[in-house]
């Protein structure tokens, strides 16, 4: 049973696949079933956050003790993930007490550094997998009338060698990969092809007679334009991804008048350092960005050594608020986003940036946001 649904990127159908985290929540749901049943689940079914079906046949189900384990191997489409293809499971078994208490066994990474997705010492399983795993154990009790709890342990086979391949170690997750996943899908990235597609979607807005445009690296910053209300105000969003450079040209190209970016503070502070392309393997000088414009404000020793060591730009955060500098650091950052965003426009429209944290809100703007809002009909 293959998992078809695709994602048109340019002229190409690419497959998507779905995440660690809707393989935990299906490898819980299969767990629980034999648990609770006695019968092993021929497939394995569940609606992802984005409201994608999703349906697999597991690799193994089986009982061990008084423990149901059940596991199926990750399915990345045509994203080239290094976990495409690893063995994610469950194991579950009674407990007292509704709810689920959800772990991280063999192959899960451990989070040793602050300002993650969960507390130092958790299981690297974020908020959204946990929710799901929850959901499709409560769906189970449901079903079969049971009134308890369950005791989960989430594994990664080989998880601890493949997070060797990934970022975790410098996120400070130790000892495997992380359970991810915020719409429960991955939608594939051929690099081409993702410009073709947003060169395309300039065009049409434009030719349709659009003067200004928001760009947004993706889902995050769809969530916050719609928090803030900023959809609908007079000018069309279109996704850039990693490439903030190749969409701001080619709003050069179209004869945009005005473009406002907006983004989480872990895209954009990049461009504080005049990097255009966001993605970690072509650069990440974050927590070095942060440090120098933290130094340039006043940030001791201990101060910059703590931020430059920091998982994530929230750390870095918690870190000058700490040292009280928070507000002239990010003015700081602030001033040479603007400024590296000016030199790459080369005065063909109005820029501006605007970016924020999901912790912590909305951080700062460039010169000239408020005017480009004013001028949206």
């Amino acid at each position: 049973m293959g998992f078809e649904h695709y994602r048109r990127c340019g002229q190409k159908l690419l497959r998507c696949g779905f995440t660690t985290g809707t393989c935990a929540a299906l490898a819980a749901q299969g767990a629980a079933r034999l648990l609770l049943t006695g019968e092993v689940p021929s497939s394995l079914a569940l609606t992802t956050p984005k409201g994608v079906a999703v349906s697999v046949v597991p690799e193994t189900c089986r009982m061990e003790g008084d423990a149901a384990f059940c596991a199926l191997r990750k399915d990345a489409g045509d994203d080239k993930d290094v976990t495409g293809g690893a063995l994610i499971g469950a194991r579950v078994k009674r407990a007292p007490g509704p709810g689920a208490e959800i772990h991280g066994g063999e192959g899960v990474g451990r989070l040793t550094k602050p300002g993650l997705d969960q507390p130092v010492g958790a299981a690297a399983i974020n908020r959204v997998p946990r929710r799901m795993i929850g959901e499709a154990l409560d769906a189970i009790a449901d079903e079969t009338g049971y009134e308890g709890g369950f005791w989960v342990e989430i594994t990664v086979e080989g998880g601890a060698a493949l997070a060797q391949k990934t970022m975790n170690p410098q996120l400070g997750i130790v000892g495997g990969i992380s359970i991810l996943g915020t719409s429960g899908i991955v939608e594939p990235m051929s690099l081409q092809a993702m410009r073709d597609t947003m060169a395309l979607e300039l065009r049409q807005h434009r030719a349709q007679g659009a003067r200004h445009v928001i760009l947004t690296p993706g889902n995050y910053g769809m969530e916050f334009l719609r928090a803030q209300g900023l959809l609908g105000r007079g000018a069309p969003v279109v996704k850039c991804s990693n490439f903030i450079g190749d969409a701001l040209d080619e709003c050069a190209v179209q004869g945009y008048e005005s473009v406002l970016l907006v983004g989480h503070v872990g895209k954009l502070v990049k461009l504080a350092g005049g990097i255009f392309n966001t993605h970690s393997r072509t650069a990440d000088c974050r927590r070095e960005l942060f440090c120098c414009h933290g130094a340039v404000c006043g940030a001791g020793a201990e101060t910059c050594r703590a931020l430059l060591s920091a998982a994530t730009c929230d750390g870095c955060i918690e870190i000058l608020d700490r040292a009280r500098l928070r507000e002239p650091a990010l003015k700081s950052l602030t001033e040479a986003m603007g400024a590296h965003l000016e030199r790459r426009a080369q005065g063909a429209y109005k820029i501006g940036a605007l970016f924020f944290s999901n912790i912590y809100g909305p951080l700062g703007e460039t010169a000239g946001v408020r005017e480009i809002m004013e001028g949206w009909t």
